[in-house]
This record gives C-alpha cells, sequence and structure tokens, in this order.
C-alpha cells in the first residue's frame, strides 16, 4: 500500500529538482524550436510539459506529462536528439511518422477522439506505403504542431545502451511517481487536457502520454541518483 503523503514529498523534492535542472538551461526549450545543432548530450531522458497543465498539489509551475529515454536496447545507436527528433516530425513538411513514435500515436488517436476528422490507418501496421502515409499527413501535421508547442527538459547520462541503464531506472520510477492510475490523483490534469480523449485507459487514468510503468509503485532512492546526475550536469555547464 502507498503513502500518499510520502508520494505528495517525493513529488515535491522531484520537481525541486527539475527546477534546478531548468535553471541550467535558462528555462524548458519549446520542442518545435529545437534541432540537431544544439548542444544535445549523446544520450539521456527527457521531460516534457504542455501548455496549460500545472501542478495543484506539489507546488506551482507546469506538469510534467511526458517521460522517455531512448537506446534501452543493447548496442541501439539511438541518440537522445534523434529520439525526440522523431517524436517532433519533420520541419521543412510539417509531417511525421507516428509508427515510429508512440508519442505521435498516442497524440494523433486523442485529436480524433476530439473532432479532428478520422484517419483509418491510424496505427495500424508498422510500416506503411506511400498513398497511405499521404492520407495521415494532415493528421500528422497536426500532431507536429500539438508536440511542437510542448517545452522540454532533458539530463545528460552518458551510460551505455541497455536495458539495465541509468536511464532506465530514472525512466520507470519517475514515470511510476508521477502516474495517477488507480490510486489517488496528485497534480491531475486539467479538464481541458488533450489526454482525457485517448482511447488508453493508462494515458487517461495516469494523467501521462505514457503506457508503460504507470501502474508500478516507485522507489525513492531514483531521487537521490535524480539529484547527483542534475547537480553533476550543473557543474558540467
Amino acid at each position: 500500500m502507498e503513502n500518499g503523503s510520502t508520494r505528495l514529498r517525493d513529488l515535491e523534492r522531484f520537481y525541486g529538482l527539475l527546477d534546478e535542472l531548468s535553471r541550467i538551461f535558462g528555462g524548458p526549450r519549446l520542442l518545435g524550436a529545437c534541432h540537431g545543432r544544439m548542444d544535445f548530450p549523446e544520450r539521456g531522458i527527457y521531460f516534457f510539459f504542455e501548455p496549460g497543465e500545472n501542478r495543484t498539489d506539489s507546488g506551482f509551475g507546469p506538469r510534467v506529462v511526458r517521460i522517455g529515454t531512448h537506446a534501452l536496447k543493447a548496442g541501439s545507436r539511438t541518440t537522445l536528439w534523434k529520439r525526440l527528433s522523431q517524436h517532433r516530425g519533420q520541419v521543412r513538411t510539417g509531417t511525421g511518422n507516428h509508427r515510429g513514435s508512440i508519442f505521435r500515436l498516442l497524440v494523433g488517436g486523442a485529436l480524433q477522439n476530439r473532432g479532428v476528422p478520422a484517419v483509418p490507418t491510424w496505427g495500424k501496421g508498422s510500416s506503411a506505403p506511400r498513398e497511405v502515409r499521404d492520407g495521415e499527413r494532415n493528421l500528422e501535421q497536426q500532431v507536429s504542431q500539438t508536440i511542437g508547442r510542448m517545452p522540454i527538459l532533458w539530463l545528460s547520462i552518458p551510460d551505455a545502451p541497455g536495458p539495465g541503464s541509468l536511464r532506465g531506472t530514472l525512466e520507470r520510477n519517475a514515470v511510476a511517481l508521477l502516474s495517477n492510475y488507480r490510486r489517488p490523483a496528485l497534480d491531475p490534469p486539467s479538464p481541458d487536457w488533450l489526454g482525457h480523449h485517448s482511447d488508453r485507459e493508462k494515458v487517461r487514468e495516469s494523467g501521462l502520454w505514457n503506457q508503460h510503468h504507470v501502474d508500478e509503485l516507485h522507489d525513492p532512492a531514483f531521487l537521490d541518483l535524480l539529484e547527483r546526475l542534475v547537480t553533476t550536469m550543473a557543474s558540467e555547464r
């Protein structure tokens, strides 16, 4: 059984560390304004915020709506920016590939349920021919616009790719801490949050654009690790 007051205390500490991370950067950056020439570390973990989504229990300020990382398979060469760019989509065309980004898939599904014209092929298959992708173009562009307006922070964690990485540990525990799935809600989403229109129960009930780890309990010790990494990043900038 989880202690609600302990979880609230851990949320307050978590956001205090993100506030310090934000000070290092001079504030979050809009994903749509980011590019590969920026000083992204090769590997790390990222935190998405969303316009209109604010904390109501753990303090004041924006609440995290998605946490993610990359290269959790041994030998993976995916970089932090490569993963973020998959979520952002293509600058030149404004489109993207929701089959390569679960975040895009979830946002597109919620947009359709909120009234954007439905695309029957959305989420069907791991790849699609050109004519199918052409029919998905307008929705992909709206997904890019939605995600591009989201501010992000990231934390450098230069460990080797693999399921036992520190990045995976932080992602798993941070999602578990923030998730409201089947527990008393802390920092719940606003009534207007797009995720309420998701067809995924874990998104709707967790208040996050995540599905994995939302039904788990966090280990408070991960906050010590997060603090060390934020302190290290501050000392290197």
